[in-house]
């Protein structure tokens, strides 16, 4: 087996491995197994997320008998190696494993076999074993890793794949031809290394590669190497055959350019996908995708679809490949209609067609005949799915695919799976089964939020709960330092998926525009608009300036005019309805001293709502409102004059005003950022959808504020 070797000598995957903490992990075989294993998946060029696993081997006392016996740590169904934790493992008795050999019967038994799994669980609190299970069972080394490196997968999937693997490694890496993973592959691996003894792994045609070691480390160690001469290889091989891809047919724009074409086509790409569920965007532009999409080999590559299961079942069959110049003018929004909407209507069809043909008895219903990928030759690419993590990794696994199809152009030419091959993968029962034990969806996942001033108080209350029943959101603020500071909090709680933070200040109508642009290009378009930035000024009449009045009405009411203008003018685009929900205050029904700029903004603030919803309806876009009185909590607002001035008002101190707000409510309460949230969930989170127009007050009981 391989010896150590200088970290140098790797150029295309990274040696991640670190002695100290191999060494203090030493006598615990599992314990390696999770560390290989996240090394492993940190390296995208080894293996894509939630792909390839990984196993050990080792003797552990039977908890009934007392004995020592063999027993198999493997990846369990699901999860990703990168970030895998000795919970994401199954262990398995290897006496019962092999022991299914003598009832296996054949391919028409495989998705029993799956469950009889099951009877072969060592540790209780096993994951679900995988299909791969046989696969590491029946070879008989300590440690093996399955991944799915592009480099060697662009080998496994080019026409003359079985006779390259044997040349480049002088027969030391053996070949078995495509199968659908499961027990039947599991004896063929077996049975092609017993054909050739002394080899140091297996290609697995249009799949992936299998390599193995006596210890983690010569595992690891031996994945690298092998992956880093297939990628070697290939890089010798670019350029020798012609221009990759058949050299540049469609130059793309300039980075600047394609990001504004892509934000401005984004929503109505969107709306489209979005006819069988709701979906979120992901854009990716990079070399290897502007490369792929301008060239002459587009046309003829991409409706070939992928190869390695993982890949497909990520990214559908194929993309859909836009028919638009790079150039095109997206503002005709019917001319541009006019070809959209026929490139989906075929691409669901030919959808429909590859269903219809490949179908099994006991198939599955067919499922979203809507594109993942979307490419825009000369633009960029676009992925979409139920939320913004899966699309970036669809786009991942593009990427992947690319590449695949890029280095098997080079040496030979590139293959997929047969279509009734693809479909047996894609409509797989036990894919189904997979599909049908994942989460619900929460109430807001596919969504797009944007709450204006979310970096405090009510508005970061509101982001906050919108995030966490699943929506996107777009966080901002005119307070850097405190956009700053929510940022770090958002990340921290939601990961940096769920958001993007944007300075905003909602009197500036181009830096509405540029916020919004930034929603579309991020995730897609917009779904929800929460019009929560405000200012508060306390004065007698005689004490207010023209600069306050003005101030009042730009941040509240026309604020609330320009962000609702634009949010609108996305949601057109999509076709999807919305919700623009706008929190006004108790002060817009109910006078009070000292009020007037203040009180009448609010005042105004509730009757453009129901202009706009009264507007809107056609759309499908809903419009309510949500009147807070008394938020002190983390409030902005509160920490200024305004406090001084309501306490002087009411004849309290500042320490006593929220005792004495409550205090004159019906229900002696407080009101909390998190309640004003809540009022909001309500109006989006699916039981009100076909409410418009309404006023919810959430004031703790105010009777002078009630509506009717």
């Amino acid at each position: 087996m391989s010896t150590k070797r200088a970290i140098g000598e790797f150029k295309n995957v990274s040696y991640l491995w670190d002695d100290a903490k191999a060494a203090s992990l030493q006598g615990n075989e599992v314990d390696l197994l999770v560390y290989r294993s996240n090394l492993l998946g940190a390296d995208l060029r080894l293996t894509n997320y939630g792909g390839g696993n990984t196993s050990c081997k080792v003797m552990a006392s039977d908890p009934l008998t007392g004995k020592q016996t063999e027993v198999m740590w493997v990846k369990g169904s699901g999860g990703d190696l990168g970030t895998m934790k000795k919970s994401g493992l199954a262990a398995l008795y290897m006496d019962r494993l092999l022991a299914l050999k003598n009832i296996y019967k054949g391919l028409s038994t495989e998705d029993r076999m799956v469950e009889l799994f099951n009877h072969c669980i060592y540790d209780l609190a096993s994951k679900a074993p995988s299909i791969d299970t046989p696969l590491h069972g029946f070879l008989p080394f300590r440690h093996i890793d399955h991944l799915h490196p592009d480099a060697a997968i662009a080998i496994a999937a080019s026409r003359d794949g079985k006779e390259i693997t044997h040349a480049l490694f002088e027969g030391k890496i053996g070949w078995v031809d495509w199968q659908r993973p499961g027990f039947d592959l599991g004896l063929q691996l077996k049975a092609c290394l017993d054909e050739n003894p002394g080899i140091r792994g297996i290609m697995l045609g249009s799949h992936g590669l299998f390599t193995w070691g006596d210890t983690a480390y010569e595992s690891y160690l031996n994945t690298l190497e092998v992956v880093e001469q297939c990628a070697r290889y290939l890089e010798e091989h670019y350029g020798k055959k012609g221009p990759v891809f058949g050299g540049l047919k469609t130059a793309p724009l300039d980075a600047a350019l394609r990001q504004q074409q892509a934000a401005a086509l984004a929503p109505y790409l969107r709306g489209y996908c979005s006819s069988h569920a709701r979906m979120v965007g992901h854009f990716s532009d990079d070399d290897r995708v502007l490369e792929f999409i301008g060239s002459h080999d587009l046309d003829r590559l991409a409706p070939m679809g992928t190869s390695c299961p993982d890949h497909f079942l990520r990214t559908k069959i194929s993309p859909l490949v836009l028919t638009l110049s790079p150039q095109e003018d997206l503002t005709d929004e019917g001319a541009l209609r006019q070809k959209l909407a026929p490139q989906f209507d075929q691409y669901r069809k030919g959808y429909l067609d590859y269903y219809n043909s490949c179908k099994n008895a006991n198939s599955p219903a067919v499922r979203d005949p809507n594109p993942v990928v979307i490419l825009y030759p000369g633009v960029g690419m676009f992925t979409f799915a139920k939320d913004k993590q899966t699309a970036r990794v669809a786009a991942e696994f593009y990427n992947n695919a690319i590449n695949v199809m890029k280095g098997a152009e080079a040496i030979s030419s590139y293959t997929s799976l047969p279509r009734q091959e693809a479909f047996n993968i894609e409509y797989w029962l036990l894919e189904e089964a997979k599909l049908q034990r994942m989460p619900k969806p929460k109430a807001l996942s596919g969504l797009i939020a944007l709450v204006t001033g979310s970096a405090g108080g009510i508005g970061k209350a509101i982001a906050k709960k919108m995030a966490a029943e699943g929506a996107c959101v777009v966080i901002n603020d005119n307070d850097a330092q405190r956009l700053q500071s929510a940022q770090a909090e958002f990340e921290k709680q939601f990961g940096t998926d769920a958001f993007i933070a944007e300075p905003l200040d909602v009197t500036d109508s181009s830096a509405i525009r540029r916020v919004f642009q930034r929603a579309s290009f991020c995730f897609g378009g917009i779904d929800i608009v929460v019009n929560c930035a405000g200012i508060s000024i306390s004065k007698p009449l005689e004490e207010h300036t023209e600069k306050d009045w003005d101030l009042l009405y730009d941040i509240l009411v026309k604020g609330q005019f320009l962000v609702t203008q634009q949010g609108v003018d996305i949601m057109r685009k999509q076709q999807r309805g919305g919700d623009i929900i706008n929190i006004v205050s108790k002060n817009a029904l109910v006078s009070g001293p000292n009020n007037a700029a203040y009180g009448s903004a609010k005042a105004a603030q509730l009757h453009l709502s129901r202009l706009n919803a009264a507007e809107l309806g056609k759309d499908r876009i809903r419009v309510n409102v949500v009147n807070p009185d008394a938020v002190i909590s983390d409030s902005k607002i509160w920490a200024g004059a305004w406090a001084e001035g309501r306490a002087k008002a009411y004849g309290v101190t500042v320490v006593e005003l929220p005792a004495y707000y409550a205090k004159r409510t019906l229900l002696h309460e407080i009101i909390l950022p998190d309640d004003i949230a809540n009022a909001c969930f309500a109006f989006v989170g699916g039981l009100l959808g076909k409410s418009t127009g309404n006023v919810l007050n959430v004031d703790g009981g105010v009777a002078m504020a009630f509506v009717r």
